[in-house]
This record gives C-alpha cells, sequence and structure tokens, in this order.
C-alpha cells in the first residue's frame, strides 16, 4: 500500500510513521479493538502500541475478540465492542453530569 519495503527509502519513511515509532506522542486516551484471528493485523501488533503507549501513562482500553479476524462479524461481539464504545465516550468525552 504504501510501497516496497526492501527500498531503504520507503523502509525509512515506513518506519517513521509506524504508530508504535510514534507512541510517545498520543497522550490522549486510546481504545484498541482487535480480533485474535486478524491475518492483517496481528493482534501482537495491538499489544506493542499497548505497551508503548501505555508507558506514557496514558489511559488504554484493550478490547480483544478471541473468535473474530479484521473486524467483527458475530453479533454478540458487535453488541459488546458497541457497549465498550458507548462506554469509553462516555468516560473520556461527555461532561461530567452535575
Amino acid at each position: 500500500e504504501y510501497g516496497d519495503e526492501r527500498d531503504p527509502e520507503i523502509r525509512t519513511y515506513l518506519e517513521s510513521i509506524a504508530p508504535v515509532n510514534n507512541a510517545h506522542k498520543i497522550s490522549t486516551p486510546l481504545f484498541i479493538v482487535q480480533g485474535l484471528n486478524d491475518p492483517r493485523v496481528p493482534a501482537s501488533e495491538a499489544e506493542q502500541i499497548l505497551a508503548a503507549v501505555k508507558k506514557n501513562n496514558t489511559e488504554t482500553w484493550y478490547l480483544l475478540a478471541k473468535d473474530e479476524g479484521h473486524g467483527f462479524r458475530k453479533k454478540n461481539n458487535r453488541d459488546f465492542y458497541t457497549q465498550s464504545l458507548m462506554l469509553f465516550f462516555e468516560k473520556f468525552l461527555l461532561e461530567p453530569a452535575e
């Protein structure tokens, strides 16, 4: 998608934009959602960025669906994700009730 990583110039560029190499810049709460069977983005990559962002003392939430791939297809998982996302929004985006 971004070019041939075997090309040194492209490789340097890809390393410069890699999320894990920029984790120190992330200071807002982060919600990572991952399917364990994702063929495009291995769960280990999600866990790497999670660990890197936690080093900043940034609040992180991690939802790992053990029976999903790239995108949630099962209704129970989609429902749980939606509820989790609403809780995340409520905690970090809404003004506290008076």
